[in-house]
């Protein structure tokens, strides 16, 4: 299964590296660089206690670090590692470019640092859907055998996993635009843009600088480049992409397939890419209630990771047993409880409109929960597509004015409770006006097409209020 290339060992010892920024990943890069004997400066933006804490740890090691001032570049500066999130439009990366510095990232680091006879990427990059399908892939490869992990933008971090003592056959890597702006050596075995639509653009500056960024994930892929049928973007990407001789485009579809894709008939996930005879045969993978939820994205997240696994050498009995065996991650249209015949579902990591549209497509009728911050965000075009399937809208957070223009303009028929509230009992009243909207057989949805920043300190709290709101509604009953 697979095929193996040997990076290029790099000389570390005396190299002048400049890695910007403390956090997650800037401080196991310096101390991987400063352990190979490279000559590792810090920079950092800020310059509060927890930075000064990082700093007097790595300091002790022997890693200088230089708090408060990201915009300068150290003298002698050979490399710079940056964290994914400074933003390309920094001072110090323009100091770079005009020095003829090559900047990486921690993704590229990684790669650079693959020992020999490395483990393949097998590569998930989209707006929506990465880690439920790279936790897919990962459940699929473990069920035919193979020593893996889900690695990357999640789980065990890319550095761990390369220069680890456990050896793995193949790794499941989910990558960021982020990740994949800084990464440009970077060559999966295959990859797969699961879907593109308006994210980060603060970050990239437009539209085609993200979209050209998640496009970087199929440069030199070897062996599949898989993309969405129903997203042409993808498709588009994957045309414009540079890959090894024999490299496949490989469709996914929730429709019937066509030869060289993965899609539904009657219920089955079926391969019509990885047979021998595609154009008379397809080989059933799975059924659709062996997806847990079986909603139509996360179908799609199923299709996408089952043709990389494919593409891998897997044999359609681990499709199944993965699939079967994968349980989503938390707040990723979770069910949560049934109250007096209304089901809860918690979607909380649905932070933009395109997530909130594909978690509204799965349910009807809904009384939805929404808002939040929006993050430059308009809401029309979600509200027009999912106007027939609300039963009423409960709005809170800082840009639901957003929300409730749009539902006003499209679908003026849904009643709206609007919460002018942001305290911690804000989810707890949202709760109980939708279940006085909701009747029994009805969904009441939190997906709330927004950040969650105004309000709590992540998706995952808000998620961990509502279900707490949830359960605190079927002790008592509705008032």
């Amino acid at each position: 299964m697979g095929i193996r290339k040997v990076s290029e060992q790099l000389d570390w010892q005396g190299k002048h590296v400049t890695v910007a920024g403390l956090g997650v990943s800037g401080i196991p890069a310096a101390r991987v660089l400063h352990g190979r004997g490279a000559v590792v400066t810090v920079v950092n933006d800020g310059d509060d206690e927890r930075s000064r804490a990082q700093a007097a740890e790595l300091e002790a090691e022997g890693i200088t670090v230089r708090l408060g001032d990201g915009a300068t570049l150290p003298s002698g500066t050979e490399l710079v590692v940056t964290t994914p999130g400074w933003r390309p439009d920094k001072p110090l990366f323009a100091a770079a470019a005009e020095a003829g510095v090559e900047i990486w990232g921690d993704v590229e680091l990684a790669w650079r640092l693959r020992g020999p006879g490395a483990a393949p990427w097998l590569a998930v990059t989209g707006t929506n859907g990465k880690t439920t399908t790279t936790r897919m892939l990962a459940s699929i490869l473990e069920a035919a055998g193979l020593r893996t992990a889900a690695v990357g933008n999640i789980g065990v971090s890319l550095l761990d996993a390369v220069l680890g003592e456990e050896e793995y056959d193949v790794l499941a890597v989910e990558l960021s635009s982020y990740q994949l702006h800084w990464a440009p050596s970077v060559r999966a075995h295959s990859a797969v843009v699961l879907n593109l639509a308006p994210d980060h653009l603060d970050w990239h500056g437009s539209m085609e600088a993200y979209a050209a960024d998640k496009g970087r994930i199929y440069e030199g892929n070897q062996v599949a480049c898989v993309y969405n049928t129903a997203d042409k973007a993808t498709e588009d990407l994957v045309r414009e992409a540079d890959v090894e001789e024999g490299c496949r485009a490989i469709g996914f579809t929730l429709g019937t397939p066509g030869l060289s894709e993965l899609g539904v008939v009657e219920g089955i996930l079926v391969d019509r890419a990885f047979v021998e005879n595609r154009q008379k045969q397809a080989q059933e993978l799975a059924e659709v209630s062996d997806v847990r939820p079986p909603a139509p994205h996360n179908i799609a997240n199923a299709l996408a990771a089952a043709a990389l696994a494919r593409a891998f050498g897997v044999e359609a009995k681990a499709v199944r047993e993965g699939l079967r065996a994968f349980r989503p991650d938390p707040h990723r249209i979770e069910l949560v409880e049934e109250v007096e015949g209304v089901t809860y579902v918690d979607d909380s990591k649905a932070t933009n409109t395109h997530a909130a549209e594909a978690s509204l497509a799965a349910y009807d009728p809904i009384v939805w929960i929404a808002g939040g911050l929006a993050k430059g965000a308009t809401f029309d075009e979600l509200v027009q597509k999912s106007a027939k399937r609300l039963r009423g809208a409960v709005l809170m957070g800082a840009d639901r004015a957003l929300i409730r223009e749009a539902l006003a303009r499209h679908a003026p028929q849904v009643p709206v409770v609007d919460l002018d509230r942001t305290d911690t009992g804000a989810m707890s009243e949202a709760v109980r006006e939708a279940a006085r909207l909701a009747r029994p057989g009805d969904t009441v949805l939190l997906a709330p097409a927004c950040a969650s920043m105004d309000m709590f300190t992540n998706y995952n709290k808000r998620g961990e209020a509502f279900a707490d709101a949830v359960r605190a509604l079927a002790a008592t009953g509705p008032a």
